[in-house]
C-alpha cells in the first residue's frame, strides 16, 4: 500500500505529487525520511513500528545531536564524510543543519574541503549520488537518464572531471563537484533537492597515477577527444532535452579546450551556463565594483592584470568589458583595460607561440614581457587578479610594488583550493601595510596588523550561481545570457554594506547568502522577462513569487 503525500513545498512545482513508500522503503528514501522524528501515528500508519527506536525526537533535538556529532570529527575530511552520510539518509535534516551553520559548513561541503574529497572520492565512496554516464553508454544516454528515480529534474550540474578546481584531471573522482554545487543550490537558494541531478561524464582520464590505481572508480583509459567526444556531448544534451525538458545545465570544471567550445555550441540552444567562466566572472566583478568604493575611481579608469588566461580569467575580462562599456567606453578601449600573463608570459599580439581563441581578444599590441613582476612594473595595474592555480605567485615583492603604485591596490587571489592560492590574506595585508583591498577564492581567517583587524572577503561563486540558476528556473528562461550575469554582479555588489567595507570585506557575510540569492534570482528573472527569454508569464510580484517557491527544510506531517 502507498499513501499519497502532498508535495506542496517542492519549490518550483507546487502542484506536484508523489506516492509515499512504506516501511523500510520510506526509511531508505533520503528525501522523505524523518528518522527518529516520525510520530507515533506515522509509525503505525506507515509500517515503521519496530523499525525505529521507540522515542520520538523533534527536528530541533535531532539538529542538536547531529551538530554535536559533526563537531566531534577531528578533521575537515571526516566532517565531509559525516555530512555526506547524513545527506544520504535524511536530506531535510542535512539542509536544516547546513542552513543553521552555513558559514561553518560551506567550507566543508564545498571549497576548500571538496578538493581533498574529490582526490579521495574513490576511497570514501559509500553510496551513489547522481549519475555516472560513461563512453560505454554512447547511443543509450536517454535510456540511462530514465533510470533516475525522479522524473521532473530541473537543475543538472555536470562535469567531465578534467579540470577539478586547481587540481587538474581527476576523471570520475570529480563527482564531488556536481554533488557539492547542487547542495549549495538547495542550502543557499532554496532549490528543492528533488529537482537536482549531479552527473559525471566519464570519458577517461589522462592522469596516469589514477589509471594505475587499482581502486580508481572510473574508466581506465586515456581521455577520448575530438569527434567522438563532441558526439558524446551532443547526445547528452539532446537526451537531457528529451527526458528532462525543463532542466537547466550547469557545465562545471571542464578543461579550457572543451569548456569554451561547449558553452558557445549550446548556450543559445538550451538553458545552460558555465560557472567557471560566467559565475566566476560575476563574483569577481562584484568584488571589484564593491572594492572601488574603497579604492576610488570608476571601472573605466582601472587597469587589470591577470595571472592565468584560462576560463576564469578571460570570463572575468569579458564581463568587465561589458560593465566598462556601460560607463561609455567603446568595446576596443574596454578590452584594453584587461591584460594577461599566462605560463609563457604577457599575452600580446605577435607572440611566437599560437594563442588559444579565448585569449586573442585580449592580446594587445605591446612588447612581450616574460614575467609577472616585470608586467606589474611596466603596465602599472590598479587591480591584480590571480586565476592561475600557482601558489605563492603573488610574491611579497609584487604585492609591495602594487602598494607603491596604488594607494589601495585591489588584490584578488581567486584560485582554489587554498593550497593553490596565489597569496594568503596575511601575505597581502603585510606586504601592502594593510592597504590592500583583498579577496580570495578560498576562505582565510581575519588578519590583525598594526592594531587593526582586516576581514578578507571570499570571492566564492556560491554568491552567484545559486541565485542565477534559481532566477532562470522560476522564469523558465530559454537561455542564460551574459546580461543576467552582469545583473547578478551588480546586485551582489549593491548588497555589500558599509559595515562590510569597514572591515575590508568586499562581499556580504556568508550567513546572508540565502537573501543574496533571492535578490540575484529576482534580478535575473527580471532580465529574462525584459529580454523576452522567459517562457513563463511574468507574475505581478517577482520577488514574492520566488520566495513562495523556495524550499525550506521542514518535516511534513504524513498522516
Amino acid at each position: 500500500m502507498k499513501t499519497p503525500i502532498d508535495r506542496s513545498d517542492t519549490g518550483l512545482n507546487p502542484h506536484g505529487g508523489t506516492m509515499l513508500p512504506m516501511g523500510p522503503g520510506l526509511l531508505a528514501n533520503s528525501l522523505l525520511n524523518k528518522g527518529t522524528a516520525f510520530t507515533e501515528r506515522e509509525r503505525d500508519a506507515l509500517g515503521l513500528r519496530g523499525l525505529l527506536p521507540p522515542r520520538v525526537f523533534t527536528i530541533e533535538e535531532q539538529l542538536e545531536r547531529t551538530l554535536s556529532n559533526y563537531r566531534r570529527k577531528e578533521n575537515p575530511l571526516e566532517k565531509y564524510i559525516y555530512l555526506t552520510s547524513l545527506q544520504n539518509r535524511n536530506e531535510t535534516l542535512f539542509y536544516r543543519l547546513v542552513q543553521a551553520n552555513i558559514e561553518e559548513m560551506i567550507p566543508i561541503i564545498y571549497t576548500p574541503t571538496v578538493g581533498q574529497a574529490c582526490m579521495e572520492y574513490g576511497l570514501i565512496y559509500r553510496r551513489a549520488r547522481g549519475m555516472f554516464i560513461s563512453m560505454r553508454e554512447r547511443g543509450r544516454i536517454a535510456e540511462i537518464l530514465r533510470h533516475w528515480p525522479y522524473p521532473d529534474v530541473r537543475m543538472i550540474v555536470v562535469t567531465d572531471g578534467e579540470r577539478i578546481l586547481g587540481l587538474g584531471d581527476l576523471g570520475a573522482l570529480g563527482m564531488g563537484i556536481p554533488v557539492g554545487k547542487l547542495s549549495l543550490y538547495t542550502a543557499c537558494a532554496g532549490l528543492h533537492p528533488y529537482y537536482c541531478l549531479p552527473i559525471t561524464l566519464d570519458v577517461g582520464t589522462n592522469n596516469a597515477a589514477l589509471r594505475s590505481n587499482p581502486f580508481y572508480i572510473g574508466l581506465n583509459h586515456e581521455r577520448i577527444h575530438g569527434a567522438p567526444y563532441d558526439a558524446f556531448i551532443a547526445e547528452f544534451v539532446d537526451a537531457v532535452g528529451r527526458i528532462f525538458p525543463k532542466a537547466l545545465i550547469q557545465w562545471e570544471d571542464f578543461g579550457n579546450h572543451n569548456a569554451f567550445r561547449i558553452l558557445q555550441a549550446y548556450r543559445q540552444k538550451v538553458s545552460s551556463f558555465n560557472d567557471d567562466i560566467q559565475g566566476t566572472a560575476a563574483v569577481a566583478l562584484a568584488g571589484i565594483i564593491a572594492g572601488l568604493r574603497l579604492s576610488g575611481g570608476r571601472l573605466r579608469d582601472q587597469k587589470l592584470l591577470f595571472l592565468g588566461a584560462g576560463e576564469a580569467g578571460t570570463g572575468i575580462a569579458e564581463l568587465y568589458t561589458a560593465a566598462a562599456r556601460l560607463e561609455g567606453l567603446p568595446e576596443a578601449e574596454a578590452r584594453k583595460l584587461c591584460w594577461f600573463v599566462d605560463s609563457k608570459g604577457l599575452v600580446v599580439r605577435g607572440r611566437p607561440d599560437p594563442l588559444a581563441d579565448h585569449k586573442k581578444p585580449f592580446a594587445h599590441d605591446y612588447p612581450f614581457i616574460p614575467t609577472l613582476a616585470e608586467a606589474v612594473e611596466k603596465l602599472k595595474p590598479t587591480i591584480l587578479v590571480g586565476v592561475s592555480a600557482s601558489p605563492k605567485a603573488f610574491t611579497p615583492e609584487i604585492l609591495a610594488r602594487m602598494a607603491a603604485l596604488n594607494k589601495r591596490p585591489v588584490i584578488m587571489s581567486l584560485s582554489n583550493p587554498t593550497s593553490k592560492s596565489e597569496c594568503t590574506a596575511e601575505e597581502a595585508y603585510k606586504a601592502t601595510d594593510g592597504r590592500a583591498v583583498f579577496a580570495s577564492g578560498s576562505p582565510f581567517p581575519p588578519v590583525t596588523l598594526n592594531g587593526r583587524t582586516h576581514v578578507p572577503g571570499q570571492g566564492n561563486n556560491v554568491y552567484i550561481f545559486p541565485g542565477v540558476g534559481l532566477g532562470a528556473l522560476v522564469s523558465e528562461a530559454s537561455q542564460v545570457s551574459d546580461a543576467m550575469f552582469l545583473k547578478a554582479a551588480q546586485t551582489l555588489a549593491s548588497l555589500v554594506s558599509e559595515e562590510d567595507l569597514a572591515m575590508g570585506r568586499v562581499y556580504p557575510a556568508l550567513s546572508k547568502v540565502r537573501e543574496v540569492s533571492i535578490h540575484i534570482a529576482k534580478a535575473v528573472a527580471e532580465e529574462a522577462y525584459r529580454s523576452g527569454l522567459a517562457r513563463r508569464a511574468q507574475p505581478a510580484d517577482i520577488e514574492s513569487d520566488i520566495r513562495a517557491r523556495v524550499f525550506n527544510p521542514n518535516y511534513y506531517d504524513y498522516v
